[in-house]
């Protein structure tokens, strides 16, 4: 059976599978040409170099978006069109860190963009709106929310004893009330899981939905920025 050709698409999905299965910093031209058992050289005829096997990665991503049918009123589209991004992101879990990192906008990307400010503007949201909610779903488009901060060192330690988790807990209730109030909320009241009740799904679209709603309203009122 013939092997089938080095080509950049093969070259990509290579890439996207080593990612899928191993991690992003998996990823190198020399790891790469292992695995399609080719000389590190023939990847260049393909890809420049790792930044440009990146940027096409992420547009491999991009390309699993799906389009929403003409059926759809502007915020219904625009929904399925972010809930697609999340799907496709969740899906690979190296993407959101890839698409953070790149700082070049490809075809792939500023069509991407386009497609999105096009649904506001067939809604009949000015320029001048579309704009500035194009500022405000920021990484929305991309699937997945802004995080406060990151884990932090030390999260993969052993759990504290029973009697450490109070000890904490009541220092952390003395000087941050409110916070924990809020930590708690999701665990049915339990102080000691705080923070582990969060559905990131149910998170994601309470925010999509929240600032579809205030789009509307805005728009609705023929709203324009000073």
């Amino acid at each position: 059976m013939a092997r089938e050709p080095l080509t950049r698409e093969r070259v990509l999905r290579a890439a996207v599978a080593l990612a899928d299965e191993s991690g992003l910093d998996a990823v190198s031209m020399r790891g790469l040409s292992q695995v399609l058992g080719v000389v590190p050289m023939a990847l260049y005829k393909h890809v420049a170099n790792k930044d440009e096997l990146l940027d096409g990665m992420v547009d491999a991503v991009i390309g699993e978006f799906e389009t929403p049918g003409p059926e759809l009123d502007w915020t219904a589209a625009v929904r399925a069109r972010l809930l697609s991004a999340r799907r496709a992101v969740l899906r690979h879990g190296w993407a959101r860190r890839a698409i953070e990192s790149r700082t070049r906008r490809t075809p792939a990307v500023l069509g991407y963009m386009d497609a999105v400010a096009g649904t506001f503007r067939r809604g009949g949201l000015s320029v001048d709106l579309t704009h500035h909610v194009m500022h405000a779903l920021g990484n929305r488009i991309w699937g997945f929310s802004p995080e406060l901060f990151d884990a932090p060192p030390g999260a993969d330690a052993p759990p504290p004893t029973a009697e450490e988790q109070r000890a904490m807990v009541a220092e952390f209730a003395r000087r941050f009330p409110h916070v924990l109030e809020i930590a708690t909320a999701a665990t049915g009241g339990d102080p000691t899981a705080a923070g582990q009740g969060c559905d990131e799904q149910f998170e994601f679209e309470f925010a999509l939905d929240l600032l579809l709603d205030g789009v509307q309203r805005l728009h609705e009122r023929g709203w324009r920025s000073g």
